[in-house]
């Protein structure tokens, strides 16, 4: 028994990607930039020059985009960053937000 055709089959599949957050680490005060510093770098996986320029651009304006994450990443990164602020005795502000 012989195939007499090919049969092309065609298939769409739509993978979502997830929903991406911006983590926001806003200026203050009383958070040393040095603390601010070790925060982009320990968390965000920041290298030292990008970690400062980050912090300056903190320091200048009221915040920056210290990563852009899926949400539970973005929200986990936000938590642990306020959480060891909180340890220290800083005010920081760091938040998860979706575009």
């Amino acid at each position: 028994m012989a195939i007499k055709g090919n049969v092309k089959e065609q298939t769409k599949s739509k993978i979502k990607l997830p929903r991406q957050y911006r983590v926001l680490i806003y200026n203050d005060d009383f958070t040393p930039m040095d603390f601010v510093v070790e925060v982009l770098m320990q968390i965000f996986g920041k290298d030292e020059a990008a970690a400062v320029s980050l912090m300056l651009s903190v320091h200048k304006g009221n915040y920056a985009v210290a990563g852009v994450y899926p949400k539970d990443l973005a929200r986990t990164k936000a938590a642990e960053a306020v959480k060891w602020a909180r340890d220290e005795g800083y005010p920081l502000k760091v938040e998860a937000v979706c575009p």
